[in-house]
């Protein structure tokens, strides 16, 4: 990969930006060359708890200025897909948090909390405040004939003290309650990637896709026609390769070394 030619990147967050509340090295440089050199980016994240809006204020927290529109996470995602599945209104039943609450809302889709009802889909994403209820309710319509759809696959992610279940766990819990595969909506589908491009006007093979997992940031960006770089501050590291089978165009170390080979 000739890093000088790339016109536009895909940005992970968790494990490439920051480590749960911690930014790693290089963030504020990162973003002041991404502007100076009037580089387009998007911010694509498998994390399904938040808004664009609540990603917006955290950047701005941290004297980075970004745009709702720069921000592409696996509940817009979700909500894309299931707008162009389902009728209007229909009801959705959601394990999650205001990430995916809002975007079902925000294309016309019903959230119901009460599993008295049969519902259209359950869909499955990270959710801080799981009960066995919740787990309970999604079971139940699912095996009532509910789609079940997860925002994303990743079985864990990374924060300060290590890594803590990710949205993955929690679709495999109710895929094991169900005897049902989820349809996964997030990185490495291509969906999320070509929403990416398209927003940023333009092609696959001039954009780079950075992140810290292989099998969702690196291998989705594969599919997809993109670069990829490896930061191995996050999930994967080099012998991670050599066992997952898939590998990078670029490794760093993470956006800091990115802002001395691209600098």
């Amino acid at each position: 990969m000739n890093i000088n030619s790339i016109k536009a990147i895909v940005i992970d967050m968790d494990g490439v930006l920051w480590r749960g509340e911690t930014l790693l090295p290089g963030f504020n440089q990162f973003f002041n060359m991404l502007y100076t050199r009037n580089i387009p980016f998007m911010l694509a994240t498998n994390n399904a708890r938040k808004t664009p809006a609540q990603y917006v204020a955290r950047f701005a927290g941290f004297g980075v200025t970004v745009t709702p529109e720069q921000v592409l996470t696996s509940s817009l995602a979700t909500a894309t897909y299931l707008q162009n599945e389902l009728s209007a209104g229909a009801k959705v039943y959601a394990v999650g948090e205001d990430g995916i609450r809002s975007a079902l809302n925000e294309v016309g889709l019903t959230v119901v909390t009460d599993a008295s009802q049969p519902v259209s889909a359950v869909v499955s994403s990270l959710d801080m405040g799981l009960t066995y209820q919740k787990l309970k309710s999604a079971t139940i319509l699912i095996r009532q004939g509910a789609r079940f759809i997860a925002t994303n696959a990743d079985l864990t992610f990374p924060i300060e003290q290590g890594f803590a279940p990710g949205a993955g766990s929690i679709a495999a819990a109710i895929q094991a309650a169900t005897d049902v595969e989820p349809t996964v909506v997030g990185k490495p589908g291509h969906f999320m990637f070509e929403i990416a491009v398209q927003k940023m006007g333009v092609l696959p093979h001039e954009t780079m896709m950075i992140g810290d997992r292989l099998e969702t940031d690196i291998l989705g960006g594969q599919r997809a026609g993109l670069n990829t770089l490896l930061v191995t501050s996050g999930v994967d590291n080099e012998q991670s390769i050599a066992s997952k089978g898939i590998k990078p165009d670029m490794i760093l170390s993470g956006i800091a070394e990115l802002v001395e080979v691209w600098g």
